[in-house]
């Protein structure tokens, strides 16, 4: 099913009796068993207004399509939408309402915060066929702040989104990526940590084992070279700083792991606690982005990493690996029933089940 107005996904989901597939371009989140509903076809800028800084789009609008509309004023996505079809081994186009629905964020998400940080507003229909606008166009208007936040991250398990409004950012004048070489993971998480906790306004800090420990500074040039000065003189005791081309693109996109052999992993953690876990994991290789608090790891086929970790403060996706694992980590009990209300208010006859499984 491909619908190309909202009153046709309304429609459609209204006649569904049974569980549906949502699915945006297909290139990142799990992909549900039951009949796929393609939001592709709600594409299309609706309003975009550079001076106020706000862009809003149809859910299925290509991502790339609105990157070089902003990239045309000197404005970005700050998020940093990170791009997984090659370690996904998928193909097609990234779609906005996608991107919102996982909250997908990059290594820019330790300074601006995350995808849901910048949704203003959302209109999305529920499992009942009824469509719900909550939110604004602008940052002042609050109106269903909740909701909005809400639906970020919420997988199409709640609804499927039909229009995102979102607040975007300037292109900065300069940015420059300092390393350290030789750090063992413990030692890398302690200088991430002190860069970020740091004045000089970091906004990218993650650590890659045997190859090096980077940071990024953006804004206007004056500042980011003063910045950069300043930073090379507090993380000395950690090593010689240096000045290097942009790894980001790489870290973002997770690209070491694409065509690789093994289940890929992704793990929210206390970013102090990142190498204790790293050394229980037996990982084939892992990424430290977040200053540590997101691992990307790269496990042999089939491993139970959350087996292997136990009880730990946060929590482990699989995002590509082998049937039989649960992709997404087990809700703590209290979490659980908060879920089961929302989705018996918004989805009671569990048409959305497949997108939240």
């Amino acid at each position: 099913m491909r619908p190309e107005t909202e009153a046709e996904l309304a429609e459609m989901i209204r006649a569904a009796q049974a569980p549906l597939a949502v699915r945006g371009g297909g290139t990142r989140g799990q992909q549900g068993a039951g009949a796929v509903l393609e939001t592709a076809g709600l594409s299309g800028v609706r309003l975009y207004e550079p001076g106020a800084l706000t862009l809003v789009a149809a859910a299925g609008t290509p991502v790339a399509e609105v990157a070089d509309l902003l990239a045309a004023e000197g404005q970005r996505l700050a998020f940093e939408v990170p791009d997984l079809r090659r370690v996904l081994g998928r193909e097609g186009l990234s779609t906005l309402g996608g991107v919102v629905a996982e909250n997908a964020s990059g290594p820019r998400r330790v300074q601006v915060g995350a995808c849901r940080d910048f949704l203003l507003g959302v209109r999305f229909v529920d499992g009942r066929g009824g469509v719900i606008r909550n939110g604004g166009r602008v940052m002042k208007n609050v109106t269903g702040y909740d909701l909005v936040k809400l639906m970020a991250g919420s997988r199409g398990s709640l609804g499927v989104l039909t229009e995102v409004a979102l607040k975007v950012l300037p292109v900065p004048e300069d940015c420059v990526t300092l390393a350290i070489a030789g750090l063992a993971d413990g030692q890398a998480v302690a200088a991430l940590s002190v860069a970020l906790g740091s004045p000089y306004e970091v906004t990218g800090a993650a650590h890659l084992p045997g190859q090096g420990t980077y940071l990024r500074l953006e804004g206007f040039s004056e500042s980011v070279r003063y910045r950069a000065g300043r930073m090379a003189h507090l993380l000395a005791p950690f090593g010689a700083v240096s000045e290097v081309p942009s790894p980001w693109e790489a870290i973002r996109d997770v690209t070491a792991f694409a065509g690789q052999a093994g289940d890929v992993w992704r793990l929210s953690v206390v970013p102090s606690e990142a190498p204790g876990l790293v050394a229980r994991l037996g990982a084939e290789a892992v990424i430290y982005d977040w200053g540590g608090g997101l691992i990307w790891a790269l496990m042999a086929p089939g491993a139970d990493l959350r087996a292997r970790l136990g009880v730990f403060r946060g929590h482990a996706t699989r995002l590509r690996g082998a049937v039989g694992l649960a992709a997404l980590p087990p809700e703590p009990a209290p979490l659980a029933a908060l879920t089961r209300g929302l989705r018996a208010q918004f989805d009671p006859r569990g048409i959305f089940a497949a997108a939240a499984a």
